[in-house]
């Protein structure tokens, strides 16, 4: 199963059109969104050939954007637990560094999968995968806007500059 993992748009809908692109091009089985869509209008290109999941970010703030993502994924609020093909998926935008820090710690999870920073990780904690797949290019952080997709099967994980 392909899990593509994206964050952190914030109403660019030439990114957003281009991770949506770039995700059906890789036939991903599931998009999550970590957060920061901002406005329901860039939500709706992820109406795609996949299973989408998003969290709420810090700027998710628009009351309908619940409604537009639930019309043809699932919004989750803060937080998501997945589980995808025996995974265990924690999904959590990351303004908290302290829960980013305790979800990884918990053992609980094969991913944690977060936002926010707008800089790449992906990064070991034990059997736990930390993942960023970065955001919308912002000073000091990433250059340019990256996507992720997840291999679930054999755990590979690959970053595509959009």
């Amino acid at each position: 199963m392909k899990l593509g993992v994206v964050s952190d748009t914030h109403d660019n809908l030439d990114y957003v059109k281009a991770a949506v692109a770039y995700f059906e091009a890789e036939a991903v089985d599931v998009v999550v969104h970590c957060g920061d869509i901002v406005s329901p209008f860039s939500a709706t290109p992820f109406d795609a050939d996949f299973d989408f999941h998003a969290v709420r970010g810090n700027n998710d703030g628009e009351w309908k954007l619940r409604e537009i993502v639930a019309s043809f994924g699932t919004y989750h609020d803060d937080f998501a637990h997945l589980t995808l093909d025996g995974d265990e998926i924690a999904v959590y935008h990351g303004t908290e560094a302290g829960l980013v820090e305790s979800l990884l710690e918990s053992g609980s999870y094969d991913y944690v999968l977060r936002g926010h920073t707008h800089e790449r990780v992906v990064e070991q904690h034990g059997k736990t995968t930390h993942l960023n797949p970065g955001g919308l290019p912002i000073p000091g952080a990433d250059e340019k806007f990256h996507v992720a997709v997840v291999d679930l099967g054999t755990g590979n994980v690959s970053f595509e500059a959009l």
